[in-house]
């Protein structure tokens, strides 16, 4: 069983929200510079976290994206599985069909990782992610090279 990149970058994006929350709506491309991530892909995340009623859009002129219901709310769970990521560990996604149409010798121990899984990553909200201070510091530096390379590119373009 692995996470898959769909699941990590709609956790990365959604935490970069949460960090930024205050101040206002959230662009893509904001967080497609911040963490490398095309807006293409956080495009078709946001379209399914929307659906899953995790964030909201704010459409016009200062428009991006914002929380629904605020970091405090949203589990990590709930953000994987809002982009169908499955957090299943058995072959077989619980179907128990795993060996001939018979559960396999290890079904059992697998099921058991794959809720211990989702029961870790649904008792860990955005908030307190938000409020770790290894975490801080990674989002900090992040917004101080966007700062300089934003600087960078006003100071090209008042050159040309």
């Amino acid at each position: 069983m692995r996470l898959t990149t769909k699941g990590r970058y709609a956790v990365t994006a959604m935490l970069d929200l949460a960090l930024h929350e205050d101040q206002g709506p959230i662009t893509l491309a904001d967080i497609s510079m911040r963490q490398g991530v095309s807006i293409s892909y956080l495009e078709q995340l946001f379209a399914k976290l929307r659906r899953g009623k995790l964030v909201e859009s704010v459409r016009g002129p200062g428009g991006g994206y914002r929380l629904a219901g605020g970091a405090a709310a949203i589990s990590v769970a709930q953000i994987v599985e809002a982009v169908n990521d499955s957090m299943d560990a058995t072959r077989c996604l619980g179907k128990g069909d795993c060996q001939d149409g018979e559960v396999c010798l290890t079904h059992h121990l697998w099921s058991d990782l794959s809720a211990r899984l989702r029961q870790f990553l649904n008792d860990i909200t955005l908030a307190e992610l938000v409020s770790r201070e290894d975490i801080r510091r990674v989002s900090s530096r992040q917004d101080h090279c966007i700062s300089r390379a934003r600087h960078t590119v006003s100071e090209l373009e008042r050159i040309i």
